[in-house]
């Protein structure tokens, strides 16, 4: 599931939604711009609620729950209708309970990707990407970890989305520069929607569609 979604949706916003009333339309805003998977991040009293109203109502909307730190949160975030899960990082209880065709544990090194691997997930979530070392560790671990694929998160943003949805190992990148605080303050959900539209034509650039399809066969 992980592999086809994030194959054709190479960009996964990640959202902190500190007021539920901004829940629907920051989700709307990024739909609407091309940016259909939406990560809600675990991280406020809104969180678990958010979600359950972009699930509920957005249509065409795959809302999962991030920063997943332990198998209480995942199992509240499944209740509210997470359709995937995303953690920083991964204990082996959270790798036990966690679903492999739908989440991302966050890994940091071989030693996790290694762990992450044996417990049955092909995809992972790298992080923090430029705080590791970026593109260079990805092309670096590409042969010994032929196996994995990686949404990279992290330090992302619209300067060097590009250069990591470029390297063959890298299936999709996450990130909330297309989220600016001015513009959710504000109410400002046009802008939002033209920072996806913009991150969407850049993502097209740099993952053509046939190359998509060639990733997707080599990989499913």
């Amino acid at each position: 599931m992980m592999t086809r979604i994030l194959t054709e949706q190479p960009i996964v916003p990640v959202l902190t939604v500190h007021h539920l009333d901004d829940a629907l339309p920051m989700a709307e805003a990024l739909v609407a711009g091309g940016l259909e998977v939406l990560e809600v991040t675990l991280r406020t009293p809104a969180a678990l609620a958010s979600l359950r109203l972009m699930a509920d109502q957005v249509p065409g909307a795959i809302v999962g729950a991030g920063t997943v730190l332990s198998t209480d949160q995942y199992r509240a975030a499944e209740d509210a209708g997470a359709q995937f899960f995303v953690s920083p990082g991964a204990t082996d209880e959270l790798l036990k309970a966690l679903p492999t065709h739908a989440s991302l544990p966050g890994v940091a090194s071989a030693s996790e990707m290694m762990r992450a691997f044996d417990a049955g997930f092909l995809v992972q979530k790298f992080f923090p990407a430029e705080a590791l070392g970026g593109t260079s560790l990805l092309k670096s671990i590409a042969g010994p970890f032929e196996q994995l694929h990686f949404c990279a998160t992290g330090g992302i943003d619209a300067s060097n989305m590009a250069s990591y949805l470029e390297l063959s190992n890298v299936l999709a990148v996450g990130g909330s520069w297309m989220l600016p605080k001015d513009a959710i303050e504000g109410g400002n959900w046009q802008w939002i929607t033209e920072l996806a539209r913009q991150a969407t034509a850049v993502a097209a650039a740099a993952r053509p569609a046939a190359a998509h399809a060639t990733a997707t066969a080599a990989i499913l």
